[in-house]
């Protein structure tokens, strides 16, 4: 989701969220018990960190031309092993999993590793669960991938190693800002820091200063 649309979307968000700004991470009041984040292996950090110090860093390029249909087909089936990469990430990030045939997800249980908060999915309400970039596609088309292949851009879309199923509400909060502009909550900001740096590094995508510091202080978490 990029930038365009947030200012209709904060009509219909809780004022509570509005509270927590862009800059902070995100804060929900939720009844039941809190799922923890699963942590990265000690080999998966050491080598995110190596990884982070070999990260060019840039500024963004401000300019405009970025649309989704520049990254290719929605969820597109690159592993080609017959489901979309949407049910995919679902199947993958979900627990209790409920199937039509093979690959529709009809229901299932999301511990949202953003907020910590445990959300009912069910196809009729799709929009509750929603398939995040980790590295924003309007960033990383600022970043340098609008001078990318069409081919690259639409892998990097559909890439696993970049999806990951989320609530909507902080999904929307993040929109296209980078980690030095928005944060999960503390349990998931090693995990958080790892996969964004693979991503980075594997399609050599430089961070800005500000995302470089915040990556520094989610691995320093592990």
């Amino acid at each position: 989701m990029t930038r365009t649309g947030i200012g209709v979307l904060s009509a219909f968000v809780l004022p509570a969220f509005l509270l927590t700004g862009c800059t902070g991470e995100v804060g929900l009041t939720d009844p039941g018990p809190t799922p923890k984040a699963s942590r990265p292996a000690e080999r998966s950090v050491t080598q995110a960190r190596k990884d982070l110090d070999s990260l060019r860093t840039a500024g963004e390029f401000r300019g405009s031309g970025y649309q989704r249909d520049r990254f290719g087909t929605r969820w597109k089936d690159i592993d080609r092993n017959g489901c979309d990469q949407r049910n995919d990430v679902l199947s993958r990030d979900l627990r209790e999993v409920r199937k039509r045939g093979r690959c529709v997800v009809l229901s299932g249980t999301l511990n949202d590793p953003y907020s910590g908060k445990r959300i009912a999915f069910s196809k009729s309400d799709a929009a509750e669960v929603q398939i995040d970039h980790v590295y924003p596609l309007a960033l990383a088309w600022r970043m340098g991938a609008s001078r990318w292949t069409e081919d690259r851009r639409e892998q990097f879309a559909n890439d696993h190693d970049n999806l990951l199923a989320v609530w909507g509400v902080p999904n929307r909060q993040k929109s296209d800002s980078g980690p030095g502009e928005w944060k999960p909550q503390k349990a998931f900001q090693c995990t958080y820091g790892v996969k964004y740096v693979a991503v980075a590094k594997e399609y050599e995508l430089p961070v800005s200063r500000s995302d470089h510091q915040a990556l520094e202080g989610f691995l320093e978490r592990c």
